[in-house]
């Protein structure tokens, strides 16, 4: 974000070729736009990038999409910077200089001791890790050390900031500092093995960990000399740490005195130098204390020479900033006290501009976190508010923290004091207005909005715990609204630390304003996240809980993007999800508005299927018989055609094998039974093949009247039948070539008996595998039935001294007639409801199960 090169939409002042998102003041220039047309929404920002074995699309509407990298995706092996490319990049990542005229730079005093030292154990090749506190010059020294190794290493000095960044996310910074990877974030085995050839002494500053964090990150980076700053508060290294350990202090009585006459610019007075001394034992010697008392001195200095020196916006009517103190021209004013010289915050600030104050309260609304200087015009009001990042250097309010500036030590308390904190609410809700409008702007880069991500984080944290259910005056929620644009750019960007944040602010934001849809957004981007990282279980979590929420908003297209990243976690992890995890069953687990009584979750039919989370077991691609073409690997389903297979299939027996969803065990189980099953039909499909040569068509063996079950509209068995011309080889689903003699499995003798009774060649017994009759079973109070089916042309139909009823002729029209009363009720199982042993006697006698021709058995 280069102050110097901004373009008129940084400011909302577009030039009217790009649509706008920013309303202008005015509200009829807003309906009408600049040619009379409202303005058309901005197109949503979407931004591809490979992270670890991962294509991740970054979709800031629908949630990001996630998916394993195709080969030709897949970056080549990443390469190091030029050294000429490190330093542009080193320049681009200092804080911005304020405009004006430049501040004169102070000298380091006093550290030449501790700056050879450092210097010597870093050639070596030794890490060090630099403790002092709060104001004690570390910042200086670290930048003057990183000047003297210049040339100590082959990858030369990468300077890093530790401010609110984990040990993680160093790493990931040390190999975008070196290696030119755009839009690549290695996954951590890739990670570790890159920056385990990093040659360079690297400078952190403001680290906040330590301990066995700061150990890990020295172990995975060999070959790098660390120089590490960090105050007393934070954690110590373990015990067997290999880092050297170096303490700064304060400055000594001639140091501080030294340091204000360069501060102040001329030489003191006795009074003034009593006065320093007083404060350098109040202050410990700390060298920002005496900065700030430097600029104390000038601003007496402007006054004495004026007492109006200082109008409405801070600036000197008259007299140069640097004129000379003269007690005898001007008006004398008394020195600060000694308080006021060790807690000088607030008295430097009412002397400042109003764009300064204003943006100090930003600063103190923000948690400490300055703006950049390119966004105080739009957030003060004040075209030339840029300008105020110049006084608050030069007074010292603030201090540079990485790439951007921050409240120096005890500011933030000193401001809160005096009444800077009162309006803390409105001020954050102004940032985070604006923060939203430039985050979401198409011109914005998401680089450059994760450079501001601690100040945008800072206004998303003071806005959350003040979040309401919108009222109708106010349909918006800021916070949601700002955590929806930054969240996107933050992942785009690749400061992934900042995109967890954002999102679970938002998350929690959107729980308190009853946002349903934002909130199911924000889960599915955490599960996104974990699934990156490697966190399976919490990636199927938020996956779910945003699954249960789509469903019950009947977002299909968020559902669907939900369910692809669940299958890959599904995938990863060989666990499958929970029965039930849909549109309907899944709220229960997402949100905790579900049936909390036990009771079983409906099966949810996925709109499209997901791979086993084991592979499709080897066993099942010896079934070919049993699967459609059409079907997916994960469902298997035995048709049997019929209405006999409606209570089997119900029971579970030979149904539907739902599987490949219950582990290993169950799939291998599922795999023997089916080779048997398959075994078992293609033996009976070979029998009857090959039994009778004649080429009697089946339609004659078959009576007109409907199969009794359920029909294909209901739903039922018709459902799963296979399209017209599919390979399907079940044989229950369709009749078999009736043989030589009409029936399947009979004697080689033609002659029919003249009994009902059963033959005694084992090949005229009733066939073993499932049969399919579609004639309605006897009743337990009617006779026994025959088959409907008219015999063959040609043949002789049984004699039997038992009436059968005459099965129905067919209309006309085609149609079936009614059948007699005396039919009995149908059955939905091939073998008749429950009979006693009587019933099964007479059944078995019937014409219907003989070995006599006419009386075809359908299998």
């Amino acid at each position: 974000m280069d102050p110097t090169n901004r373009g008129p939409e940084e400011y909302g002042h577009d030039d009217g070729s790009a649509p706008r998102q920013r309303p202008p003041r005015d509200p009829l220039t807003h309906a009408l736009g600049h040619g009379g047309a409202p303005h058309t929404p901005a197109l949503a920002r979407t931004v591809q990038l490979v992270a670890g074995d991962h294509l991740l699309t970054v979709n800031p509407v629908d949630g990001s999409e996630i998916e394993l990298c195709p080969p030709g995706e897949r970056p080549p092996r990443p390469v190091k910077f030029s050294a000429t490319e490190r330093t542009e990049l080193t320049r681009a990542g200092r804080p911005a200089v304020p405009p004006g005229v430049p501040q004169p730079r102070l000298p380091l005093l006093e550290r030449q001791e501790e700056r050879e030292r450092l210097v010597r154990l870093l050639a070596r090749g030794r890490s060090v890790r630099l403790t002092g506190p709060s104001g004690s010059g570390r910042t200086a020294l670290l930048d003057a050390v990183a000047d003297d190794c210049a040339d100590l290493a082959p990858d030369g000095v990468v300077r890093l900031s530790g401010h609110r960044r984990t040990a993680d996310d160093l790493l990931h910074d040390l190999f975008a500092a070196v290696h030119n990877a755009p839009l690549h974030r290695p996954e951590q085995d890739e990670l570790l093995a890159l920056v385990h050839d990093i040659g360079a002494v690297v400078v952190l500053d403001d680290v906040e960990f330590g301990g066995t964090a700061l150990d890990d990150l020295l172990d995975a980076t060999p070959e790098c000399a660390w120089l590490v700053s960090a105050t007393p508060r934070t954690a110590a290294p373990s015990a067997d740490s290999l880092l050297e350990e170096v303490f700064l202090g304060g400055l000594g009585r001639g140091g501080g005195l030294e340091l204000l006459e360069r501060a102040v610019g001329r030489v003191l007075t006795e009074e003034e130098a009593n006065w320093a001394g007083d404060l350098w034992f109040e202050s410990e010697g700390l060298p920002l204390r005496f900065v700030q008392a430097g600029a104390l001195l000038r601003q007496r200095d402007q006054l004495t020479a004026d007492p109006h020196a200082f109008d409405g916006f801070g600036h000197q009517a008259d007299a140069p900033v640097d004129a000379p103190f003269d007690a005898e021209d001007g008006h004398e004013v008394p020195l600060p006290s000694l308080a006021e010289g060790a807690a000088p915050a607030a008295l430097l600030a009412s002397r400042l501009s109003e764009s300064a104050r204003a943006t100090l309260r930003f600063a103190v609304a923000l948690g400490g976190e300055v703006p950049h200087q390119a966004h105080l015009p739009a957030l003060v009001g004040h075209t030339h508010a840029d300008a105020a990042l110049a006084e608050l250097v030069g007074c010292a309010l603030v201090t540079p923290v990485g790439s951007h500036y921050r409240l120096a030590a005890g500011v933030q308390t000193q401001l809160e004091a005096v009444g800077y904190a009162s309006d803390a609410e409105e001020t954050a809700r102004a940032a985070a207005r604006h923060y939203t409008w430039w985050a979401g702007h198409p011109s914005v880069t998401p680089e450059r909005v994760a450079a501001e991500a601690d100040a945008v984080l800072a206004a998303l944290a003071a806005l959350v715990p003040l979040t309401v259910p919108p009222t109708e005056e106010d349909e918006s929620v800021t916070a949601v609204e700002l955590a929806r644009a930054a969240a996107p750019a933050f992942a785009a960007g690749l400061h992934w630390s900042a995109w967890e944040r954002a999102l679970r602010s938002g998350a929690e934001a959107a729980r308190l304003a009853g946002e349903v849809a934002d909130q199911a957004y924000f889960h599915h981007e955490l599960g996104v996240l974990a699934l990156c990282g490697g966190q399976l279980d919490r990636a199927r979590a938020e996956l779910e809980a945003s699954i249960g929420l789509r469903g019950a908003l009947a977002d299909k297209r968020g559902t669907v993007a939900g369910r692809r990243a669940l299958a890959l976690v599904t995938d990863r992890s060989g666990t499958p999800p929970p029965t039930g995890i849909g549109p309907a069953a899944g709220i229960g687990v997402a949100a905790g508005i579900g049936s909390t009584t036990g009771e079983e979750v409906p099966d949810a039919r996925y709109e499209e299927s997901a791979s086993p989370p084991s592979g499709v077991p080897a066993a099942f691609a010896a079934v070919p018989a049993l699967q459609g073409p059409g079907e997916p690997a994960t469902l298997l389903t035995h048709r049997s055609g019929s209405a006999a297979s409606a209570k089997t299939r119900g029971a579970g027996a030979t149904g539907r094998v739902k599987g490949l969803v219950s582990g290993t065990r169950r799939n291998l189980a599922a795999a023997g039974a089916g080779a048997l099953l398959a075994a078992v039909l293609g033996t009976v499909v070979t029998l009857g093949a090959t039994s009778n040569p004649d080429d009697n068509t089946p339609s004659e063996k078959v009576g007109v009247g409907p199969s009794a079950g359920v029909g294909e509209e209901d739903g039922g068995l018709g459902a799963d039948r296979p399209k017209k011309g599919s390979s399907d080889a079940d044989s229950t689903s369709r009749p078999t070539d009736p043989g030589k003699d009409g029936v399947l499995g009979t004697s080689d003798d033609p002659t029919p008996t003249s009994t009902g009774e059963p033959s005694d060649d084992p090949s005229g017994s009733k066939d073993p595998s499932p049969t399919t009759s579609t004639s309605k079973p006897p009743s337990s109070t009617s006779k026994p039935s025959t088959s409907p089916s008219k015999p063959p042309t040609g043949s002789t139909p049984p004699t039997s001294s038992t009436p059968t009823p005459t099965p129905s002729e067919p209309d006309p029209s085609g149609e079936p007639s009614e059948p007699p009363p005396s039919t009995p009720e149908t059955s939905d199982s091939a073998s008749g409801p429950a009979s006693s042993p009587a019933e099964s006697s007479s059944a078995a006698s019937s014409p219907a199960d003989s070995g006599v021709p006419g009386s075809p058995t359908v299998i």
